[in-house]
């Protein structure tokens, strides 16, 4: 993970450098599309400023070495320490992946399980033209439908996580609750998608298991079906679901960015995507670091819930 973590730094400040020029030259076009004259001698000055005058190996060196010590940076754009302006906005971030992870599951489990056990049945039909409906209609489509619906029907803005007059106000009781009043919008909204695609792997893994001689012997046997069902069948067909997880979670940060942009949220998404366009190098460098670390995170946690959750999955031990 230590190896990977620090080969996705190298090769995220690389790609983050390709685009010609840098955050000085971006700056230098502003101030002369405002009529400010930029001279050469100017020039210097402000990328020695941001110290985009060292070279790009320097810069790296520089930056994973004061971040491996805690401090990400300075933020360009933002003129503020880096660890400052993510430090809220990875929490909100991480807070609604989690709960869009927990809805996601409480969906498509259940859902996927009733499907394949009433294969083409009424029930079957309606769930299985909801995921498809959920896979082929984009997130933000679904965010400004949403939008759309509450503004015109029930005169409420659905966007943002705050009320007005929590946005700047300090953490209280008030506010947290008012934050949860928000919630359900953006986690409903990511976890449509989500949900969805399990369901259709669940429903396809759990139909395969049903057509085994395991099965069809467990049944012949007197074992009854809803014992069988949960002891057998379901609990190996979990294994995609649990090895999903080192995709879904940091997807749904990820993924997310344009929905969090159409919701208005302050989540870490549209910071990247600021910082991406304004070629913000310490800012969208430490965000992606983030994000491959939850991607590490995920894939860790889902190996081992696949030992625990199959039996024929065993960690080899050495036996010299």
């Amino acid at each position: 993970m230590i190896f990977l973590l620090w080969l996705t730094t190298v090769v995220t400040f690389v790609i983050v450098q390709l685009p010609p020029g840098d955050y000085s030259s971006a700056l230098i076009s502003r101030l002369e599309a405002a009529g400010q004259h930029v001279d050469e001698e100017k020039r210097q000055a402000i990328k020695k400023e941001f110290g985009l005058d060292l070279p790009t190996h320097m810069r790296y060196v520089k930056w994973v070495t004061l971040a491996a010590k805690g401090n990400l940076g300075y933020s360009f754009d933002w003129k503020k320490p880096v660890t400052e302006l993510i430090g809220q906005r990875l929490t909100l971030t991480v807070t609604i992946a989690l709960l869009s992870t927990i809805v996601t599951y409480a969906i498509a489990i259940p859902i996927g399980i009733y499907s394949a056990t009433h294969q083409y049945s009424i029930g079957d039909y309606i769930f299985t033209t909801w995921g498809f409906f959920g896979l082929a209609v984009p997130n933000f489509m679904l965010a400004l439908a949403l939008l759309y619906f509450g503004l015109r029907y029930f005169g409420v803005n659905l966007s943002g996580l705050y009320s007005p007059e929590f946005m700047d106000a300090p953490w209280s009781m008030a506010k947290l609750l008012d934050l949860a009043k928000h919630l359900p919008i953006p986690v409903f909204v990511v976890a449509t998608g989500g949900s969805a695609g399990l369901i259709r792997v669940l429903r396809a893994t759990l139909l395969d298991e049903l057509e085994k001689q395991y099965v069809i012997t467990a049944r012949s046997k007197g074992l009854s079906n809803t014992k069988m069902l949960f002891k057998y069948p379901v609990r190996l067909c979990l294994n995609p679901l649990v090895s999903n997880l080192a995709w879904l979670f940091p997807n749904l940060i990820s993924g997310g960015a344009i929905t969090a942009i159409v919701l208005g949220l302050p989540t870490a998404g549209p910071m990247m995507l600021r910082a991406l366009l304004t070629q913000d190098t310490f800012l969208s460098c430490s965000i992606l670091l983030f994000l491959t670390m939850l991607t590490l995170i995920g894939t860790t946690v889902s190996d081992i819930l696949l030992v625990l959750v199959d039996p024929r999955i065993r960690m080899e031990r050495s036996t010299s």
